[in-house]
This record gives structure tokens, sequence and C-alpha cells, in this order.
């Protein structure tokens, strides 16, 4: 059996859960590597990272580096004289770092690769109406998320899922997924298989306001799912035009209605506590939504202090 010695690098809530357990197993953790204190809120104060919440807690050996290709900081990795390191929703690094340890630095990535690559998996796997997904452990290389896959784990997605209940479940999937594949490591007993000759059929690229934004031209399901894809963060959206006003609104929940009828997509019909939006195969309900400077509210508590126009419509 190999001693290892392990340093941990990650940032959020979702790395945290894969640290711990690796601590809960009796692993040797010499250092845990995150962002450096963020400004946040409206006073715009320092926050700390999730996972140097937890290290500092734990009594860990605590890394901010600014600048991963800097001197100072390769030199103080080194003297922590690790042998593997672990990755989990951390930042793209550079070969100096990843390939310094002996055993190599495995990342775990919240899909099943080689599909839904990049920055989003979760989101657009259920923002594609997918069923399945899952978590996967791989030995980082020069690229994004194309190493030599070593274990991966399956999940199912429900069609009550959002991209938050989704999240939480692989967070925990992947922290069993770390702890496996690490005592494999352990245990000198790896078999990778290579990425290369295998279909890559999605991609997860980065969300942004332009591909956030709500197609109302679309089916009901392809709505529902781009809304609960995008829930609760960083949310799916639209403008409501209603008479002479236009406001940018946030959707959180909705559901949906396959009806035939014969209203323009995108119309919004005020039904007693309902706003029902028209599309082209039914009508998406909205559950619910913020609208700007508000906080997130349902259709009832909205339509309490707006009057929907006759002509209100989203685009």
């Amino acid at each position: 059996m190999r001693k290892l010695l392990i340093v941990f690098m990650g940032t959020p809530d979702f790395a945290v859960t894969s640290l711990a357990a690796l601590i809960e197993n009796n692993y040797t953790v010499v250092g845990v590597i995150t962002s450096p204190d963020r400004p946040a809120g409206r006073g715009r104060s320092l926050r700390q990272s999730a996972v140097k919440k937890y290290a500092v807690e734990q009594g860990l050996k605590l890394i901010q580096p600014t600048n991963l290709k800097a001197s100072d900081f390769l030199d103080e990795l080194r003297s922590l004289k690790a042998n593997l390191q672990v990755v989990v929703a951390f930042r793209m690094l550079p070969k100096a770092v990843w390939a310094m340890p002996e055993y190599g630095t495995l990342n775990l990535h919240a899909s099943l690769l080689p599909d839904y690559r990049g920055a989003a998996p979760i989101n657009w796997a259920i923002i594609n109406g997918e069923t399945k997904t899952g978590v996967t452990t791989f030995f980082i290389d020069e690229k994004i998320d194309t190493g030599a896959i070593i274990q991966q784990a399956e999940c199912e997605i429900k069609e009550t899922d959002n991209a938050g209940s989704l999240h939480d479940r692989l967070m925990h999937i992947g922290a069993d997924l770390v702890v496996s594949t690490v005592r494999l490591i352990a245990e000198n007993n790896v078999e990778t298989y290579n990425q290369k000759d295998l279909k890559t059929p999605h991609a997860a690229p980065k969300l942004t306001r332009e591909n956030s934004r709500i197609q109302w031209n679309q089916s009901f399901k392809v709505i529902y799912d781009h809304i609960r894809g995008l829930s609760p963060y960083p949310a799916a959206w639209t403008i409501l035009v209603n008479g002479e006003e236009e406001l940018y609104i946030k959707v959180y929940s909705a559901n949906y209605i396959k009806e035939n009828h014969t209203y323009q997509p995108g119309k919004v019909l005020n039904e007693k506590s309902r706003i029902r939006i028209a599309v082209s195969d039914g009508f998406i309900d909205m559950e619910e939504i913020q609208l700007p400077g508000k906080r997130k509210m349902s259709a009832r508590e909205v339509l309490n202090g707006l009057k929907l126009e006759d002509n209100a419509h989203v685009v």
C-alpha cells in the first residue's frame, strides 16, 4: 500500500464534500489550495471560499495563490512534498502544477466524460433534457477535461430536478468516487482508459447572459428544461412587456401544460393566481419569479402588486 501525501485544490461547497470525505477516511492532506478571498455583497467585504472555511476548521495547511505560475507559489507547493493532487471545482492548472506529484493530479468532473466537457456540465445536462448524468475522475493533462479516465459513477436526472438538486446529489456521489479513486491509487491498482476514441456529442460552455435567455418560440419541454437547468443560479430570464413598461425578470421555477391554442408564443395570460405564457405547443406556468429590485416571489405574490395589461407578452 502506497503512503499518500495529498494536496487538495478546490473552492466551492461542491469541493468541500470531497475534501471532508478524504479527511474522514484518514487520508493525509498536507495542504489545501483555494482561491483568494473575494469582495462580495453591498459592503464589498472579503468573502472566504467554502473550502477555506473547512480547511481552517480542520487546521489544514492553506495556500491562496493569485498566480499559479508564480515561482514563490510553486516553491511552496513543492515544499509540501505531496505525491498526489486532488482537484475538485478549481481553475485550470498550468503543467508546472499538475505534473508535479509522483502519482499525478486527479480531477473530479460532474459529467460522464467525454460528454459535457466544460464549465457548466450540471446545467447543460438538464437544459438538454438528459435523463442520466454522473461524475468522472480522471488524470489532468494539457487540455480541459481530456485526460485519461479512472472511474465513473452514474446518476439519474429526475423530471423534477433543477440544477441545485442535481448539484447536491452529484456532490455526494462525487465525494464517494474521489475516495474510491484515491484508494485505487494507494493500492497501485488504477486502470485508465483514453478519451480520444470516445464520442463527445455535447459541450458544457460557460453560462452567459445570452445563453440564459428564454426563447419563447421553442416547445414547452425545451423551455421547461431551460428554466430548471438554470435554477437557482444564474436563473433563466426574459423581458416582460406590460403596456409601456419593460421588465427584466428572472424565472426560477415553472410548470408546463400541453394544449392546443391559437395564441402567439409569448402571450401572457393572467388566470387568477397564475401567470401563464403561451408557447407553440402549450403553456408555461410561471411559479417563482423575480422582478427588478425585488425578492423571489410566487406568481400569486407578483400579481398582488402587478397589474397585467391585455397586451402583456414576453420576449
